[in-house]
């Protein structure tokens, strides 16, 4: 008679219980990346189940990226300009539009025609998500960039404190997403965004410190961070040139400094619920007119000026933590 025997289970220390669960947490920690198919780029829209992918992917983490949406030509011919602005803005050092830290620099694109992409600003995949999870005709009232600097002897590679977009007294569901366009692939080396998934749904204000306006606003404190390293720790995901990334305005994040050579600019455009009332409206050259008001997918509040008048402008704004993305009775 044959004899079956049974190998005892192999009992783990715990150095190697830690080591699993970190590996664990990492395969969790990476957000949800959609590659539509040729199909759903040649009508710009995705299908149902790819709908009910991104929706469910901003549900649960609060990101999703949807990659090969945006053609390269306008990304490199905006990037161009944008690089150059970048390093007018550099030279303000004190006065530049910074945020947290002078490698960290709020920009916005040139608001004219000349500049001024479709599929860029006003992506119809981006549009249909944020409709689909916020409500139809969401409203865009928010459009600007974030450009890591490379390194210099005066400013090394520095990350922003890990913080919350939402440092005032929010909705506890959503009510905000920001549609991040990378104008070159997005890494960890050139300062890929640190995302923290999943803590949309829990950053009121009992986990911020800082005032709202404050530069250094909407910090999420060390313990609350710790707490939350132990359960889903944060990480950097690659966003290949073409991708559109969608996150909860809520999400904790911070922007990493970049080790490379080259800028790398990240446009940032906030749509709003359409029942959330927020005041604020773009600023964009009444050249864009027929192109904003021939659109009837997003509500797109502008104050509209001459094109001189816009590129005279553009560069002086403020930095992020200054801009009040609050709503009023």
């Amino acid at each position: 008679m044959s004899q079956v025997l049974f190998k005892a289970p192999k009992v783990l220390s715990r150095c190697q219980i830690r080591s699993l669960s970190a590996q664990i947490g990492r395969l969790k920690s990476y957000p949800t990346s959609i590659r539509p198919s040729r199909d759903e780029i040649k009508h710009e829209r995705l299908s149902d189940q790819n709908l009910e992918v991104a929706i469910r992917g901003l549900y649960q983490d609060g990101l999703v990226v949807i990659e090969n949406v945006i053609p390269h030509d306008c990304l490199d011919r905006l990037n161009k300009r944008m690089v150059e602005d970048a390093y007018y803005l550099q030279l303000k050092k004190e006065n530049s539009p910074f945020n947290y830290n002078p490698g960290n620099i709020q920009q916005d694109a040139p608001p004219v025609r000349e500049y001024f992409e479709p599929s860029i600003f006003m992506n119809p995949i981006a549009t249909q998500i944020t409709s689909t999870a916020l409500g139809p005709r969401p409203k865009w009232t928010f459009c600007s960039g974030n450009t890591a600097m490379p390194p210099t002897a005066e400013n090394p590679p520095k990350s922003q404190p890990v913080h919350s977009d939402a440092d005032f007294a929010h909705p506890s569901h959503p009510f905000a997403h920001v549609i991040n366009v990378p104008l070159i692939t997005m890494t960890p080396e050139n300062g890929s965004t640190e995302v923290w998934l999943g803590t949309h749904r829990d950053t009121g204000l009992h986990v911020q410190e800082g005032e709202h306006g404050e530069r250094a606003s909407g910090r999420i404190k060390l313990d609350e961070l710790e707490k939350r390293r132990l359960d889903r720790p944060p990480c950097q995901p690659v966003a290949p040139k073409g991708s559109l990334v969608i996150r909860d305005l809520r999400l904790w994040h911070a922007g990493i400094g970049n080790q490379t050579k080259d800028p790398r600019v990240m446009l940032a455009m906030i749509h709003f619920a359409p029942w959330y009332r927020n005041p604020m409206k773009l600023e964009f050259a009444d050249d864009l007119k027929p192109v904003i008001e021939g659109q009837t997918e997003l509500e797109v509040p502008v104050n509209w000026v001459s094109k001189s008048k816009a590129l005279s402008r553009y560069l002086n704004r403020g930095f992020g933590n200054a801009y009040d993305f609050n709503q009023y009775p």
